[in-house]
């Protein structure tokens, strides 16, 4: 048998220690009690206890360990007939950046943001920002006519919209 096939038996034969072992690779604000809790069949709970931040994950940790002149991000628009590489260092600076202006204008952990804007880096820097400071965002597809951009605004309730005002 192969290693996958070998990573694949063990996910399915000791959940707990798979799991668990993967987790190891990320980089965790607090530590988790107990990897998974099957008291409530219907919900078991995983990593209880355990707080990590998925932005520090994506950008943090790699800058810290000396990955930060590695490109993070190719954006490429053959309609633009233009190309954008970041780094991890570059998308931390424009991300940390963004997260300020955002906290700036209030937002907070637990906070809805809806992200409104065309396929750019912008969006990647917004949807960052927001997992930065703990808040929820919804990408709303630009292709929505009004009323079903209105729809989904209205049942999100966001604190606040990021759009952009035109993009190829």
């Amino acid at each position: 048998m192969g290693k996958y096939q070998n990573e694949f038996r063990r996910s399915l034969d000791d959940p707990e220690g798979f799991w668990g072992d993967a987790a190891k690779a990320l980089r965790w604000r607090k530590p988790w009690q107990r990897v998974l809790d099957r008291a409530d069949p219907a919900h078991p709970r995983w990593f209880e206890g355990g707080e990590l931040n998925t932005c520090e994950n994506a950008l943090d940790r790699h800058v810290d360990e000396g990955r930060g002149a590695h490109t993070a991000l190719i954006w490429d628009s053959a309609v633009a007939s233009q190309g954008l590489r970041l780094t991890y260092a570059g998308l931390l600076e424009q991300t940390a950046r963004f997260a300020g202006a955002l906290q700036r204008l209030g937002v907070v952990k637990g906070d809805r943001v809806i992200i409104y804007m065309p396929m750019v880096p912008e969006a990647v820097v917004a949807m960052l920002a927001c997992a930065r400071l703990g808040a929820v965002h919804s990408v709303v597809f630009g292709g929505f006519a009004a009323h079903e951009l209105a729809t989904r605004i209205d049942h999100a309730k966001p604190k606040l919209i990021v759009c952009a005002s035109c993009g190829l």
